[in-house]
């Protein structure tokens, strides 16, 4: 897991929902951390410090300086922390390499002094690092030998700045790199950086990640007007993008306007599809054909979603900024089983790994498991 840990003793962020979306004027010296725990007891095996000094950008009031999640295949791990850089370890802790991207300026479209700074975090895949680098004036899109941090490939694209994590779609055909950003949804040869295809109609800003299951392809993006969802097949090519008035086509399975999240990635479960809005309307979809199986304002919402929502053993669990974690039955039968405090404000995404659910709260990290 990764921190940045500020200078200033009363540091901090603003959760809630609000339209006030200007940067946090905490400009003071700071450490970049990567941690590794063990995950049975918590133990902290090792840290490093990755990067150390004053940020190089500014950040949104609801965020840090270290949002990106970090990335491993079991031997390298790899941290993206924006303007400070992308960084290598082992799994020992010995430093690999480092990459500069030089400034990432990500913001406001339309107000660029708004500096919200990167979120997008890194993935790995088949010896690839790709990182999504969507800002106000050069996005592209970028892979790295994993081994030594070596460009492979690096495609301009002409985007505005974005925040969802690129997510690689594998078939029985050809794999596909799939980008959320707002000009266009598109699909690149993870092996060579050529886009395959592209889909407008996005909102201004995206971020939720990509997702994929059942051999389809869920992307969502939730500022108004648009606030979209697109349920797209894999294996398209060429502009996808719908004539107006049309919610599908052959590559383009179904749509829905007015209903894409702003923040929370969507989850495929059991054939459905949910959707999850920050101030905690919850919907239910039929992941084939669209239908709406329910919608359902959440019973408390509090300061609102962030995170995600996860999912396991039939239930699907959404955590709010206060640190509620609501568990709602999945099904076609909206049924909210049980409400768990973690007493501490939650912005991240929990994860599921071998029956224990990790939550990363604000000056915590909790194990929750079965007991044995």
């Amino acid at each position: 897991m990764t921190s940045a840990v500020s200078a200033r003793a009363n540091a901090t962020f603003r959760p809630d929902l609000y339209d006030d979306s200007d940067a946090s004027d905490d400009r003071s010296h700071h450490r970049w951390m990567i941690y590794a725990l063990d995950a049975s007891s918590g133990k902290i095996l090792w840290d490093r410090v990755a990067y150390e000094g004053e940020p190089v950008d500014k950040r949104h009031i609801k965020s840090t300086y270290a949002s990106s999640t970090p990335a491993t295949d079991g031997r390298i791990v790899v941290a993206a922390f924006g303007s400070q850089g992308v960084y290598a370890y082992d799994v020992n802790g010995n430093f690999l390499w480092k990459v500069d991207l030089s400034r990432l300026n990500l913001g406001a479209y339309d107000i660029p002094t708004y500096e919200w700074g990167p979120a997008s975090s890194p993935i790995i895949w088949n010896g690839l690092v790709f990182l999504q680098c969507d800002t106000q004036a050069d996005s592209f899109l970028l892979a790295l030998n994993a081994e030594t941090g070596a460009t492979v490939w690096k495609t301009e694209r002409s985007e505005l700045p974005s925040w969802g994590t690129p997510t690689v779609v594998t078939t029985t055909g050809a794999p596909e790199l799939i980008t959320n950003a707002s000009n266009f949804i598109r699909g690149y040869d993870p092996r060579t950086g050529q886009e395959l295809w592209r889909l407008g109609g996005s909102s201004k800003i995206t971020m939720p990640t990509p997702v994929f299951g059942d051999n389809l392809l869920v992307v969502a993006s939730g500022r108004a007007p648009e606030r979209p969802i697109f349920v797209v097949r894999p294996g398209a090519r060429g502009d996808l993008t719908l004539p107006d008035g049309k919610t599908g086509s052959d590559a383009v399975v179904w749509s829905r306007a007015g209903r894409g999240s702003y923040t929370p990635t969507p989850i495929i479960y059991n054939g459905l599809l949910y959707v999850l809005a920050n101030n905690g309307v919850f919907d239910a979809y039929n992941l084939r054909t669209g239908e709406e199986i329910y919608r359902q304002r959440l019973p408390l919402v509090g300061s609102g979603f962030s995170a995600s929502p996860v999912a396991a053993d039939g239930k699907i669990y959404l955590s709010n900024e206060d640190g509620e974690m609501l568990v709602i039955a999945a099904g076609r039968e909206f049924r909210h089983i049980a409400t768990n405090s973690m007493g501490e404000l939650v912005m991240a995404t929990p994860a599921l790994s071998a029956g224990v659910m990790y939550v990363r709260s604000s000056a915590s990290l909790f194990a929750v498991a079965r007991k044995k």
